[in-house]
């Protein structure tokens, strides 16, 4: 690994430890050269399965795209960063978990408003009314009865 304070090509790991709940390894390094510490995070590399959109078009998953969709359902919501980040794990093990290269649009947005749900009440209504492409107030109810009734 290089350093990156003075571009030394060979640290030294002087603690490695579990990090993000078993899915990461957390390394401390030392530059011999300039004695510098810093803090390496190694993940394992997983390929998440391709997305098949409504229209039969199919795109890779997008991380980025997945947090924005939340963020937005989320939007002025008492939750923290930190329960949203789980919850995108969670949503990218379970994917990983099936082994399909492929998966429904559908099925991840099944997938998203399972952890909404779970994260916000509002936060679910807002995404399952866009993504559910609500087209009557009788809907909206529809959904908040079956809610309560959890």
């Amino acid at each position: 690994m290089r350093c990156p304070f003075c571009t030394t090509h060979d640290t030294r790991v002087v603690d490695s430890r579990l990090a993000s709940e078993g899915d990461q390894v957390r390394r401390r390094r030392e530059c011999p050269g300039c004695k510098e510490r810093f803090t390496t995070y190694e993940v394992a590399e997983l390929s998440l399965p391709k997305i098949i959109k409504r229209d039969g078009a199919r795109e890779s998953f997008d991380e980025l795209k997945l947090r924005s969709g939340m963020h937005r359902a989320l939007e002025k919501r008492p939750v923290s960063s930190e329960d949203i980040e789980a919850a995108v794990n969670r949503i990218k093990k379970v994917m990983t978990a099936k082994g399909d290269r492929e998966i429904q649009a559908d099925e991840l947005g099944e997938l998203v408003m399972k952890e909404l749900s779970g994260l916000d009440h509002v936060a679910f209504v807002r995404f399952a009314s866009v993504y559910r492409s609500f087209q009557d107030v009788n809907e909206f109810t529809e959904i908040i009865e079956n809610l309560q009734k959890r």
